[in-house]
Parts: C-alpha cells; structure tokens; sequence
C-alpha cells in the first residue's frame, strides 16, 4: 500500500490541534522534553538561514546576469518596488486595524502570570554569519561571478545550494510541525491557548482580505497602463490563483500562470520570459502574510513595530526572498533571522509567528502567481515588439 503523504498545511494543523491538547495534562516533566527540541531547533533553525541565502541567493544573481538586459532590469525593479510596497501596504493596514479586534500586550500579560518550563539542556549553537552578511557576499560573489564567468565557483555554489535545499526540504520542513507542537504544547501548558487561537483566526483572515485587496490595486494600475479591463484581466488569473493556492508553490504553478497571462493578451514571447523570473524575484503575496502575522505577533507581547524599523526590514526582505521559490515555505525561512535581528522577535515570538503564517500557506503564494500576471501585462505595454 502507498503511504498516506499528509500535505504541511495538514500536518500543521494537527500538530497545532494535538499540542494543544496535549498540553492540558501533559506533566511538567513531558513539557519540559518538549522544550528542550523547541530550543534545540530554534537554534538549528538560526544556523541554517544564512547558509540558505549563500546557497540559493548566490546562484540567482548570476543566473540572472546570463540574459541581462532592459527588460531584465525593468522586470526585476518592478518586482522588487511590488513586494516591498505589499509588505508596507500590510504593515499600514494590519497597525490601523488590529488595535481594534486584538488586545495590546495579551500575550506579554498572560506571560507574567503564567507558568514557565525551562529546557533540560540548552545548546547554544552559533550561526558562521549573520543575515547581511550572508546577503552582501551573496551579492557580491554573484556579480562578480557574472564577469569573471568563474564556471568551478558557480558550480561549487549550485551544488552548495542543492545541499541547503536538501537540508530544508528533508530535515527542516519535515520537523517544523513538530516544532510547533512542542511550541502549542507548552502555551497550552502555560494558560496561553485561548489566547493564540482566538489571535490566528482574526490574523488569517485579516491577510487573505490585504491579498485580495492588493491584487485588486496591482491590477487597476496594470490595467490602466495596458489600457485593458483590470477586473477582466484578474478573472483571467482565478485558474492560477487556484493552482497557487492548493499547491503552495510560485515556481510550480509557472505553467497555468504563463497561460493565464496569455489570456489576458500578453504576447507569447513576454509571458514566457516574466513569468517564470517573477517566480522567483515577486514575493507580494508571501510577504502580506509574513507582515499581517509580524505586526499581529508584536502587538499582542507589547512590542509594536514602528514604521521606520518595518521599512528598513522590508527592504533588506525583499531582497532575501529571492532564496524562497527554490525552498517550501522559503519566505519565512528567509525571514527567520532578520525577525530577530532586525524586529527584536524572540524565539518564542518567531515560533508563534510560524505557527499562524503554515495554518494556511496557500493564499501567499496565489497572490504571488496573480501578482506576476500584472506585472506581465505592463512589461507587454512596453516590450512587446
């Protein structure tokens, strides 16, 4: 008989639905074991992150200077303006409105009174850079390897990034539902649950409301430029959006999203050539997810985000993401460093951030394939002939 393969979406949501429960009568000594992999991981989890964008950012800068060109650059800064403004445009609205349906500082109080489990052992492991680091000489590896067409470098890097890519496919990912039922486990334990799932719902909902939102906006300007019906052209997208959303992946839906682009009247020679490398380079959708559950995250331990901090986060993420396509849920793998270094998240801020952000990974990378339907359709204005 086959295996069952259970989705991550699933196993997400059972490991958040067993800790919680689990945590109700589990003893402090089954608590505490569980802890101890929370901290465990956490470290492992800060250790790999640089080592992902190295491995995975390297290559795709160089591998975009191969066909460099104005249509290139033009595509490339549009997508990298696009995802920054998603990030902004969530951040702005999710500190307008979750004031209003989340109570400030929540979790920071039940902390206070709640009971707290220390790990048996902690491990401190030490990552071999930070993030900007691992981002500058990225980018300076990659440029340089454009011009000096140092073929045994870039080899070496594209087999290093296949090895990162393995770790996080067959070890990080695997382990992160398990993460977050120790995580679950240990709130649950400490009187926080109510406090969480009530906070997921409104957060999840929030984000797929900003995504449709914004699709709406990136299409009314695309429209206007293409001189087509913007609400046409997004209806021509739903297929993708679909596709997007049930798979959970940007690079995996390029084939239905080339087609719905062609719908839309883009030329055949544009659309192969835009889609695939917003694929990698337009995260709008992933990055309204990751600020709707940053700005919510924050809010409830007692911590808001000014605005200055986010934009200065948003620009050095956008940029990051680049790393995510090749990788599940590369974006938030991409963005667990800078949480903490740049946002001051602790590591129990970025556990409960993971949680809510897998409970429902689909409408990230929908928006993401709907997203690069637009774009498409203002490159056509320009570059068909």
């Amino acid at each position: 008989m086959k295996k069952l393969k259970l989705s991550l979406f699933v196993k997400v949501l059972i490991a958040i639905a067993l800790g919680s429960l689990l945590g109700l009568v589990a003893p402090e000594v089954l608590v505490r074991i569980f802890k101890t992999f929370n901290v465990l991981f956490a470290q492992i989890l800060k250790f790999i992150v640089p080592l992902l964008v190295l491995g995975l950012v390297t290559p795709a800068i160089y591998g975009l200077g191969k066909g460099a060109g104005k249509m290139l650059l033009w595509v490339v800064g549009v997508a990298y303006v696009s995802t920054v403004c998603a990030g902004l445009f969530a951040y702005g609205s999710a500190s307008a409105f979750f004031p209003y349906i989340l109570e400030v500082g929540d979790l920071q109080t039940d902390a206070a009174s709640a009971k707290t489990f220390e790990p048996y052992i902690d491990l401190k492991i030490k990552p071999l850079c930070d993030m900007l680091t691992a981002l500058c000489l990225s980018f300076m590896i990659g440029i340089c390897c454009i011009y000096i067409k140092g073929d045994s470098l870039k080899n070496w890097f594209n087999e290093f990034g296949e090895v990162v890519k393995m770790t996080i496919e067959k070890a990080i990912i695997p382990l992160m539902p398990l993460y977050i039922f120790t995580m679950m486990c240990e709130m649950s334990a400490s009187g926080k649950m109510a406090v969480v799932m009530g906070t997921g719902a409104k957060v999840i909902a929030t984000g797929v409301v900003l995504s449709i939102l914004y699709l709406v906006i990136q299409y009314v300007v695309a429209g206007t430029i293409a001189r087509k019906n913007p609400f046409k052209c997004l209806w021509n997208m739903f297929p993708a959006y679909l596709t997007g959303f049930s798979i959970c992946s940007s690079s995996a839906v390029i084939p239905v999203t080339t087609e719905c682009t062609r719908k839309n009247g883009v030329s055949e020679e544009v659309a192969n050539f835009v889609v695939p490398l917003c694929s990698n380079v337009h995260m709008c959708g992933s990055v309204i997810k990751l600020a709707t559950t940053a700005v919510a995250v924050a809010l409830m331990m007692g911590q808001p985000i000014s605005f200055g901090l986010f934009f200065n986060f948003m620009l050095i993420l956008a940029v990051a993401t680049v790393a995510s396509p090749g990788v599940m849920s590369g974006v938030l793998m991409a963005s667990v460093g800078f949480l903490e270094s740049m946002l001051g998240f602790t590591p129990e801020m970025t556990a409960l951030l993971m949680a809510i952000y897998l409970a429902l990974d689909g409408y990230g990378p929908a928006c993401n394939v709907t997203g690069d339907g637009a774009i498409a359709l203002g490159v056509d204005r320009f570059f068909r002939k």
